[in-house]
């Protein structure tokens, strides 16, 4: 599925604005509201019965379509649906789609008319053992009050729902290119495949700055040039594969698609990009922010990474779902590594949100349902994502019960899955949490590298940073007796603070404490030549479910939630500018 975009052949019609909003309950009818889209909807009204909502909401509006848009043929796209979504375009059914971060699409040539047209989308935003991500939904009943469903998310950020990124049209001609798959590697050579509905002959060209370095026809080929300019973080050089179908039927279609060349492996223990040692510096991060929630927001998207530039970091990872598009373009263009992640967290059912939100074991491997889900998220994230070179790692999952019987039998498919789809065949991981050691983990050998998310210092022997530093020495150096050819990273890492919170003995919650913590961290890291980076959680302040050890959200960013610093965002910034890349 190609991203929606204007060309010679193609027109694109954005539906982004106020629509008609309800919240739809068995036991009244609501009025409809607006609501705008893109955004998440429950921080647009107040009330907790609002925000809290568990269930299905409906989304409204009239659209317009020309004669000239019915020429050829039409598709209805959204980028997401967080996190089950049914569409209707007057009045017909188009059908359904599954999973609340990845864009899905269907063609409504023939229920369209010239003039008003209406859309009606269904939202369903419940999380449970079959959902990515994972959650459970809980009977209460107190004396003298109804019985109540409640819907508790298995993972520790908001669950934010709604139509989080942008709905559009767009028009292609009866046959037209469906997919591009290119990238290229450090020597030069590239390689291309393209997909299309309908016959005929294409053609593609190599495209540097609009000068034309390469032709050749053909669906599917590998190419050569003899002087390319690398993709880097320093230099991110970028190329354009011009695709053209000339169509059996004598139109044409044209798309763009932007590539790099780089080359990612994994040898002598070390992440190397380009042939060069690469150590990852970043953050993992959520799309977050204050009233859009998890809605699609471009001015934080480059604020982001001019802050992220700005201390020196070079990666982060789309911690726990994909993030949208147009962050992958701008990374693409900035030259910001990323760990690409499937909306996999909360696979545990004894263990939620390092135990902040409960949950009863009962073997998680055969209480949970995803297996056939987590396939389809995979098979839609490769394939929204394999073409961007910011693109170095796949994460499979995050803190999943890796420790436990079935982990194995579960995820090993899995990533050979991803493998299979890849053709550049970068590294694969699964990021650990700390019940899964090195002694019990089940997944270790299936990951190129390990990725660990700890805390000690923070949710055990808080407050006492070296006795936490050797604790995570011990760790580490156990994990590499067991993989000795993997890296190994840290995808987690971080404490609760409370900006503008002092303390001259660096107690816990204090931006002091952070800042040590942080350095302590840092210390361990930098005496073992085996750690291939450090991701520090979190980038900026963000919301989680309602609970005692949460005021106000997650407070383990090195920025507030509007992306103010604290005093570690100036500690990492001196410490990465010494990092080598």
């Amino acid at each position: 599925m190609l991203y929606p975009k204007m060309t010679a052949s193609r027109m694109v019609f954005s539906l982004d604005g106020v629509w008609d909003f309800r919240l739809l309950k068995e036991d009244k009818e609501e009025t409809a509201r607006p609501m705008p889209v893109p955004s998440a909807y429950n921080d647009i009204y107040p009330g907790r019965g609002f925000a809290d909502h568990m269930g299905d909401m409906l989304y409204e509006r009239e659209f317009a379509v020309t004669k000239d848009m019915m020429k050829g043929r039409v598709f209805l796209r959204f980028a997401s649906a967080a996190h089950k979504a049914r569409v209707w375009v007057n009045g017909s059914c188009l059908g359904s789609h599954k999973g609340g971060f990845l864009p899905f699409e269907f063609e409504v040539t023939d229920c369209l008319r010239e003039g008003k047209n209406q859309i009606a989308v269904q939202v369903n935003n419940v999380v449970d053992h079959t959902t990515l991500p994972a959650g459970r939904v809980v009977s209460q009943n107190f004396p003298g009050m109804k019985e109540e469903l409640h819907n508790l998310p298995n993972f520790d950020f908001y669950n934010y729902s709604g139509l989080l990124r942008p709905v559009c049209l767009y028009t292609v001609p009866d046959y037209f290119i469906r997919s591009i798959r290119v990238f290229g590697q450090m020597d030069g050579s590239f390689f291309w495949k393209v997909r299309t509905d309908g016959k005929g002959r294409v053609s593609v060209r190599v495209l540097d700055g609009g000068e034309t370095v390469f032709e050749a026809d053909g669906c599917e080929g590998k190419g050569q040039l003899s002087k390319v300019k690398l993709w880097e973080p320093a230099h991110p050089a970028l190329y354009e594969l011009e695709v053209t179908l000339h169509g059996e039927n004598g139109e044409t279609d044209t798309y763009g698609e932007v590539f790099g060349f780089r080359t990612v492996e994994i040898r002598d223990c070390r992440l190397y990009l380009n042939g060069k040692p690469l150590y990852l510096k970043g953050f993992g991060k959520h799309e977050d922010t204050p009233v859009r929630g998890r809605g699609f927001d471009l001015a934080y998207n480059v604020k982001d990474i001019a802050l992220l530039k700005w201390m020196g970091a070079n990666s982060f990872r789309t911690s726990h779902y994909p993030y949208c598009e147009e962050m992958l373009e701008l990374c693409d263009r900035e030259g910001i590594l990323l760990i690409d992640e499937a909306p996999a967290v909360g696979l545990h059912t004894g263990f939620s949100a390092t135990g902040l939100l409960g949950g009863t074991p009962c073997g998680t491997w055969s209480c949970l349902k995803t297996g056939e889900h987590h396939r389809q998220v995979l098979a839609e994230l490769v394939e929204r994502d394999a073409n961007h070179p910011c693109v170095i790692l796949w994460s499979v999952a995050n803190e999943p019960a890796s420790e436990e019987e079935g982990a194995k039998e579960y995820f090993e498919p899995l990533v050979s899955l991803v493998r299979e789809l890849d053709e550049e065949k970068r590294p694969v991981t699964i990021v650990t949490y700390e019940g899964s050691s090195p002694e019990s983990c089940r997944v270790a050998e299936l990951c190129d590298i390990l990725i660990l998310n700890r805390y000690r210092g923070w949710y055990d022997t808080e407050g006492n940073l070296p006795g936490a530093a050797a604790l995570l020495r011990d760790e580490l150096e156990r994990f590499h007796k067991r993989c000795p050819d993997k890296p190994i990273m840290l995808g987690e890492y971080g404490a609760d603070t409370i900006a503008g919170f002092h303390d001259i003995n660096s107690r816990i919650f204090s931006e002091e404490y952070q800042t040590e913590f942080l350095k302590a961290y840092g210390e361990v890291f930098d005496s073992l030549p085996y750690i291939t980076g450090e991701h520090v959680w979190n980038f900026a302040d963000f919301a989680t479910a309602e609970n005692i050890k949460r005021v106000g959200g997650n407070k383990k960013g090195v920025f507030t939630r509007d992306r103010t610093p604290k005093m570690a965002a100036h500690f990492l910034r001196q410490r990465w500018s010494r990092k080598e890349e």
